[in-house]
């Protein structure tokens, strides 16, 4: 469905807007339930060539996910919900809204400043990329069939909104499990404290300013890393959509190859990692250029049954076995 979408907005990329200037007055004036609301609002997008790829892939779900976000409900709304009437003011709220998504390209997510990741809702803004990890199906599933314990000491490398670190708490028993989240901005850690008290969890998961590994201690070893790190090589930092533009550029680009910090990560990794421990690091479309740069090395890809893929998983022993490959990105503390 996402293709023939797709298609359809390549052809009507260089026609004339069909649709009035006035969004707003036309929303207002002309329209009455959040159903008349949500299929102007994904007709608009579909004319105006709206970028998909921040957790929804058609552009109904999009509409959806705007409209009644900004009328505080949970998408994806039932029948009766859909057939109440919004008044004037949520009308113009919307269009507003509408407005700043197709003329700025501003995901909708950062004009809710709501998010969901394993199914738990997060405060997201211009400070932190927007969560759609395939890691998520990794969390959901136990990090099976490749984590064999429960993990007790956790560590979310590049944690961005704490996403990735507050869904294995949620996963795993609070009382059970340390959870360090890690990231080199201090606007990204101000999100992720702020979804972090959103939940109680402030006893679980620990915010740390660290450039990587550099503010850990060598002697606190982790069960689990999990490592979602800025991995968009030049090229496509280049190409990619405005809605991407608007994410903060920390967080996405990685030199030339996209590999600046994966390299890092697999060189520091065993000294922090147990013996019988495990990391995941996504890369996605980095992933050929990482096979191409260390042919030596047997990356084991994850498969995903949700879509998704560039994300490796690697063991203690594998970081050893490999670590001549990667001891030049090594940094002296």
């Amino acid at each position: 469905m996402n293709e023939i979408v797709g298609s359809e907005v390549e052809k009507r990329k260089f026609r004339k807007e069909n649709f009035p200037e006035d969004v707003e007055a036309e929303i207002v004036s002309e329209l009455e339930t959040i159903n008349d609301v949500v299929r102007y609002v994904t007709s608009y997008m579909i004319e105006n060539n709206v970028y998909l790829g921040h957790g929804t892939d058609s552009y109904w779900d999009e509409a959806l996910y705007l409209v009644l976000c900004l009328i505080n409900l949970d998408p994806p709304g039932d029948p009766e919900t859909m057939n109440a009437k919004l008044t004037d003011r949520e009308k113009r709220n919307i269009a507003r809204a509408l407005t700043t998504r197709v003329r700025d390209r501003i995901p909708t997510a950062y004009l809710t400043n709501r998010a969901w990741f394993c199914g738990i809702e997060f405060y997201v803004d211009e400070r932190v990329i927007i969560p759609r990890s395939p890691i998520g199906e990794l969390i959901n599933n136990g990090f099976a069939p490749y984590l064999r314990k429960t993990p007790s000491r956790i560590l979310d490398m590049c944690t961005g909104s704490g996403c990735i670190a507050l869904a294995c708490a949620n996963k795993y028993s609070a009382e059970d499990v340390s959870i360090d989240a890690v990231d080199i901005s201090e606007d990204a850690l101000d999100v992720c404290i702020r979804n972090i008290y959103n939940y109680g969890l402030e006893d679980v998961v620990i915010p740390i300013k660290s450039d990587l590994f550099d503010a850990l201690n060598e002697d606190d070893k982790y069960d689990l890393i999990v490592c979602n790190p800025p991995y968009v090589d030049a090229a496509d930092m280049e190409d990619m959509p405005d809605e991407y533009r608007a994410e903060p550029e920390l967080a996405l680009a990685a030199g030339n190859d996209g590999l600046d910090l994966v390299k890092v990560i697999i060189a520091e990794a065993p000294y922090y990692l147990a013996d019988d421990g495990l990391i995941f690091v996504e890369v996605g479309n980095s992933r050929l250029s990482l096979e191409a740069e260390f042919p030596e090395v047997e990356f084991k890809w994850v498969e995903f049954k949700n879509g998704g893929d560039g994300v490796f998983v690697m063991t203690y022993d594998d970081l050893i076995e490999y670590a001549p490959y990667f001891e030049q990105y090594r940094r002296e503390k």
